[in-house]
């Protein structure tokens, strides 16, 4: 018999027709391969004019399924905020009130099944080690957003401020240029939250080494006794919550959204934000928002900048209007924005260097044979 050369159903069907007129019902089946109960089976089907091809295995009911209403809240929700992963839509519509919203892994398989995640945005995700300050304010992250073009043609430079601890979002600032902006975005946000220890910033002209000496910016930070610390050069992952924010705001926002002009840029920006800060619970912080973790500082903003009293022990001398200052038989150079401040020279214990200090922060040190720069760098003494 050329079984081979015939579908199953043919065969099922050649089977069952055979077996209506069969004196041995046992032999028939073992010239098919079959055993009696299949034989029995297909007879049956045939004499009953059901279908001879294989049934689904799938059962009628699924009590463990997803029900469809909850399905459709979830790729709602995803459908509303793209860039959402599942543990944080899981826990968005669980703070909403939503019962029966199933683990983060079958959110993620919903989302899955739906074409709702790519492989690209999968590796995206993957986990990294992070560092980590113990409380709110020890130290806040900024950086410009790269530049993005509104409608209107104009391109956009958002300044965003984050706190390290919480990942609240302290500021994101909109703006039409990078220049002359940092300041006036910190005042405003010290007004509002009062104080940090320390910021963390990259290298650019805006935040750090301004003519190979130092920026307005760092020296405002140091009058308010704030520490700034600048990344290492080429190594962006130093910042890496503030990095990873950029990410978050271009995948939930930018790609999604059209953005006409500067004030449309604010206005839309501002909405993200709120939802960022006391909407959306963050995986690194238990799935809390950065809201309900946040806490303002307790150091509180003047304009009025104290005059600060050294100890008396070492020189202080004068930086001139070109950012020189003259120290025993060295002319060093400081920095252009640090005229008309006095600066405090400490000897080594060695006597083989000398620290530059402005206020109650070492700013460069020298060596003592020829007066040469060892490094200029910021810390707290």
């Amino acid at each position: 018999m050329p079984w081979e050369s015939k579908t199953v159903e043919d065969q099922r069907k050649e089977f069952a027709q055979a077996a209506m007129y069969c004196g041995n019902f046992s032999a028939l089946c073992r010239e098919f391969g079959i055993d009696r109960h299949t034989g029995y089976k297909w007879r049956e089907r045939y004499l009953s004019q059901q279908s001879l091809k294989d049934r689904s295995r799938r059962p009628n009911t699924s009590p463990s399924r997803t029900p469809e209403e909850v399905e459709l809240l979830i790729l709602s929700e995803r459908a509303d905020n793209p860039g959402w992963g599942a543990r944080t839509i899981r826990e968005v519509l669980i703070r909403k009130g939503y019962d029966n919203i199933p683990c983060a892994k079958t959110v993620n398989n919903i989302l899955n099944r739906y074409g709702c995640i790519s492989p690209e945005e999968s590796r995206k995700r993957q986990p990294f080690n992070r560092f980590e300050k113990d409380l709110c304010n020890q130290m806040w992250q900024a950086d410009f957003k790269g530049e993005f073009r509104m409608e209107n043609g104009q391109y956009c430079y958002p300044l965003d401020i984050m706190d390290d601890h919480s990942r609240f979002a302290i500021r994101v600032a909109p703006r039409l240029s990078t220049a002359n902006v940092v300041i006036p975005v910190f005042t405003e946000a010290f007004q509002e939250f009062g104080l940090p220890d320390s910021i963390l910033s990259d290298n650019g002209a805006q935040f750090a080494g301004f003519k190979k000496g130092y920026t307005q910016f760092e020296r405002w930070l140091m009058d308010l006794d704030i520490l700034p610390i600048h990344g290492r050069i080429k190594h962006p992952q130093t910042q890496g919550k503030i990095e990873r924010f950029h990410r978050t705001m271009k995948d939930e926002l930018l790609k999604h959204t059209v953005i006409q002009d500067i004030h449309d840029a604010d206005r839309k920006l501002q909405q993200w934000r709120d939802k960022y800060n006391n909407v959306r619970p963050h995986e690194a912080l238990g799935m809390q928002r950065p809201g309900d973790v946040y806490e303002p500082s307790r150091r509180q903003y003047s304009d009025n900048v104290k005059k600060y009293e050294y100890g008396g022990v070492y020189h202080v001398i004068k930086v001139n209007s070109w950012g020189y200052v003259r120290f025993d038989k060295y002319q060093v150079y400081l920095s252009e924005t640090m005229k008309d401040r006095y600066i405090e020279f400490r000897p080594s214990t060695d006597g083989e260097t000398f620290a530059a200090c402005y206020r109650n922060f070492k700013i460069a040190e020298f060596d003592t044979t020829d007066g040469h720069l060892i490094h200029r760098s910021i810390s707290r003494l």
